[in-house]
């Protein structure tokens, strides 16, 4: 395991298992096998989200306000985790993260807090944690990359479909993916394919990356009026600019003026 405070151009030399941080104008950053940014924390704001398609996976809150238990496909350095923590104390969150170097990382240099009664976090591979039985969840949010791609296993038919079942009547799987995927097109159509269309698309502010949103059942396709009066509450309680993740709904998904069309 590698760790570096990179002030400059320098990196450690890139392999799969290299773990490493750069720090660089107050932003702290992850990279796991290649100089790809898989995380950021600001300093001075540890607790809020840095990166712009972080900031999108969080508008599932437009259709499920109130998760009580959100499960996680990669840990990276904890922002998703961290947010959720500090801004939705109803919510249990659980993390699964394959790689216990990231884990050590996060918990060492991006004050991910320890295991408690809301927050914990599995070292394990993430599609096999789907095959328990008896997990019922209300949101799943999915961001599997590894050096240079999508992690293969959460990319899968059986993984999408794995999700469907273990969320709840009304829950909500949260995919990021990046648009210049040469699989993107394929990850889409499993997501359809497992959740019966119910699916929508955010663009990060960023462009390159993709929320995905698909749903166990349909929210009932929101009136825009409706979306926005919940956007403005959101807003006001969470900072995070979910009046934009409104407009853009529209940019990406079927709709006509008076609601999105889900």
């Amino acid at each position: 395991m590698k760790f570096f405070r990179n002030w400059g151009n320098r990196k450690p030399e890139a392999d799969i298992e290299s773990v490493y941080v750069s720090e660089k104008f107050g932003v702290r950053t992850l990279h796991i096998g290649s100089d790809t940014i898989q995380s950021a924390m600001r300093i001075a704001r540890p607790d809020e989200l840095e990166i712009s398609y972080t900031r999108s996976m969080m508008a599932f809150l437009l259709f499920n306000p109130d998760p009580r238990e959100v499960l996680m496909m990669g840990l990276g350095g904890g922002s998703l985790a961290k947010f959720i923590y500090h801004r939705l104390p109803r919510a249990r969150t659980v993390a699964v993260e394959i790689n216990p170097r990231v884990v050590a990382v996060a918990r060492q240099f991006f004050q991910v807090p320890p295991d408690d009664a809301r927050l914990q976090i599995v070292v394990g591979d993430g599609a096999a944690y789907l095959g328990n039985d008896n997990l019922r969840v209300d949101v799943i949010l999915v961001d599997g990359y590894d050096a240079d791609s999508q992690v293969e296993a959460m990319s899968t038919p059986a993984f999408y479909h794995d999700c469907a079942r273990v969320l709840g009547d009304a829950g909500t799987l949260v995919v990021n993916l990046w648009s210049g995927d040469r699989a993107f097109t394929t990850c889409m159509d499993r997501i359809s394919r497992a959740f019966d269309g119910l699916v929508a698309c955010l663009p990060a502010a960023k462009p390159g990356n993709i929320a995905v949103f698909a749903f166990k059942r349909s929210p009932g396709q929101p009136a825009w009026d409706d979306l926005r009066g919940r956007a403005q509450a959101l807003e006001a309680s969470h900072g995070l600019e979910f009046a934009r993740f409104v407009q853009d709904l529209a940019a990406m998904n079927p709709h006509d003026p008076e609601r999105l069309l889900l």
